[in-house]
């Protein structure tokens, strides 16, 4: 599992965005994290792990279904 060790300032939804591409993915990553789940604003030096997220693959159609 990949990590991530935060910068003081950082927030849930800007690491989420930076780290996994989108702040959608911000739950995801709290629940990585559930000991952090009380923290609004990370001080520096605390290490986050990173969820495993899965990315929807575009699916090309034969030419007949287009």
């Amino acid at each position: 599992m990949k990590t991530y060790v935060t910068k003081a300032g950082d927030v849930w939804d800007a690491i989420a965005y930076r780290q996994l591409g989108s702040c959608r993915h911000m739950s995801a990553l709290i629940d990585a994290n559930r000991e952090h789940v009380t923290t609004f604003i990370f001080k520096a030096g605390i290490d986050l792990k990173l969820p495993e997220i899965e990315t929807k693959r575009a699916v090309k159609l034969p030419p007949w279904r287009r």
